[in-house]
């Protein structure tokens, strides 16, 4: 058996990617997306939104002490965490929708490393100038005017990487004080540690790592070549129509002898405006974000040289056969895969909207007491004790407990009053829970001889409103330990 030897790194070693500033269509749709979100993330925590007195006026917080979500009109409670779960299914059914629909066109235009890395982009273009200028310092070592280009362009990123792990932080807190208490270091602790945590990642991620992330580290391109197929629009190199490649000049020469020559030039204008340091006419790649910059920088240079705009488009696989076979292009947005995932989305979207427009303000959970499961009284009567706790999402209210499914059954409550009737009452203050211990009591002459069912109500005494929940209660004729 022979011993196999590899020479040389495992990993190619990174080649800088060093993106030419380019202009058109995909590039402008880019800059506006990249505005809009960037807006939404840093400026939504200072929107107001009124919820009445005692409650917090922030459109979007996550009010951790006091384990509420609100989003505008919406207020979330840890039990309805099954929310989140159904927001995590449909933003992965979108993820599968845009993916049948256009390919990767959430990690070229929407994805945050993408967003952030073009706007640390476009700070290094205007501090250090474009594409060949950065080559060129790169090439020239340090200088003063290189040394103030460095210290300017890092001095912009830090400062937007903070402003970014510190607008996090505000979804957390009020942010008009929070800032303030960020400003005169009276902040928590915990607020300096994320901010510096997230300012570093950002300030990494965007300024440095850039493109390592989409091909290393993030696992959607992987996933996504799974889910595509071969009518999904991808950013697509017209085979047919560049190849072969040669110069204008001579593609000319050949088209006049009736040659063939392809529109392709070979200018690798392509390579040199993409993030990823992709060349698209080798095929679709792991590099490749789908952003579409290929395409303007392509069309540009078609235009320069009298040629038809798109040899670099939006395509599908099926094209560039029908294309090479000489018949006409087809496209199929509406399919069977589409389909169902625009299905999914509003099945989805429609239980939550219901689930949202009915669910009650009002809750009640119950815990059997297990040590012990019931009491033998003197009397010969049989307690069991439970720990109800009741969930007003409204205003103040009080509330009457009752118990449904034991015939002779008493409610007490350790620290509130005993009433004449078989019900008591528990106040819960606006948008807060209330724990409380009871006991239910049955007389001797009426104690079941086996584990029997029973509902534990609490009724709004304002509006009639009742919420019940189920658990039973346990004689010693079950067999259990008193």
């Amino acid at each position: 058996m022979t011993e196999t030897h590899i020479e040389g790194p495992l990993y190619a070693p990174r080649m800088k990617v060093y993106p030419q500033a380019v202009h058109g269509r995909f590039r402008r749709i880019k800059w506006t997306l990249l505005a809009i979100t960037l807006s939404i993330y840093y400026l939504l925590p200072f929107v107001r939104w009124d919820r009445g007195p005692g409650l917090p006026n922030q459109a979007v917080l996550v009010d951790l002490p006091h384990r509420r979500f609100y989003f505008f009109f919406i207020e979330l409670w840890p039990q309805e965490v099954y929310y989140f779960t159904g927001l995590l299914i449909l933003a992965a059914l979108v993820l599968f929708l845009m993916n049948a629909l256009a390919g990767r066109i959430w990690c070229g235009y929407l994805c945050p490393q993408t967003v952030w890395t073009d706007l640390f982009y476009a700070i290094e273009r205007w501090v250090e100038g474009d594409r060949r200028e950065r080559i060129r310092s790169d090439k020239q070592g340090l200088s003063f005017t290189r040394l103030r280009q460095l210290v300017t362009k890092h001095t912009l990123w830090l400062l937007i990487a903070w402003w970014t792990g510190g607008a996090w932080v505000l979804y957390f807190s009020d942010a008009p004080t929070l800032v303030k208490d960020l400003l005169t270091f009276q902040a928590p602790m915990v607020a300096y540690i994320w901010i510096g945590i997230l300012t570093a990642t950002t300030y990494t991620f965007a300024g440095h790592a850039r493109e390592q992330i989409c091909i290393y580290m993030c696992p959607w391109p992987r996933i996504q070549a799974a889910l595509t197929d071969e009518w999904a629009l991808n950013v697509t190199y017209r085979v047919d129509r560049g190849e072969p490649r040669m110069s204008v000049k001579k593609a000319e020469q050949l088209r006049q002898h009736d040659q063939a020559a392809g529109d392709c030039i070979d200018c690798h204008q392509c390579i040199n405006v993409c993030p990823t340091g992709v060349d698209i006419r080798e095929g679709i790649q792991l590099g490749c974000i789908q952003c579409g910059l290929c395409i303007d920088a392509c069309d540009a240079v078609m235009r320069q040289v009298d040629r038809p705009t798109g040899l670099i488009a939006y395509d599908t696989d099926i094209n560039a056969g029908r294309r090479l076979a000489g018949k006409p292009p087809l496209y199929r947005p509406i399919r069977a895969r589409t389909l169902l995932y625009g299905g999914l989305i509003a099945l989805v979207g429609a239980i939550m909207i219901y689930a949202l427009a009915t669910r009650s303000s009002l809750d009640i959970n119950v815990l059997h007491e297990r040590n012990p499961l019931f009491v033998a009284l003197s009397d010969g009567g049989v307690r069991n004790d439970y720990t109800l706790r009741i969930l007003n999402k409204g205003a103040d209210r009080a509330f009457e407990i009752g118990v449904v499914g034991l015939p002779g059954a008493r409610l007490h409550a350790i620290g509130i009053p005993p009433r004449a009737s078989d019900r008591l009452t528990i106040e819960v203050g606006q948008d807060q829970t209330r724990e409380v211990r009871i006991s239910l009591q049955v007389p001797g002459n009426m104690v079941p001889t086996a584990p029997t069912s029973i509902t534990i109500q609490a009724k709004d005494l304002a509006t009639g409103q009742i919420a019940s929940t189920k658990d039973n209660f346990v004689p010693p004729a079950s067999g259990g330990n008193p």
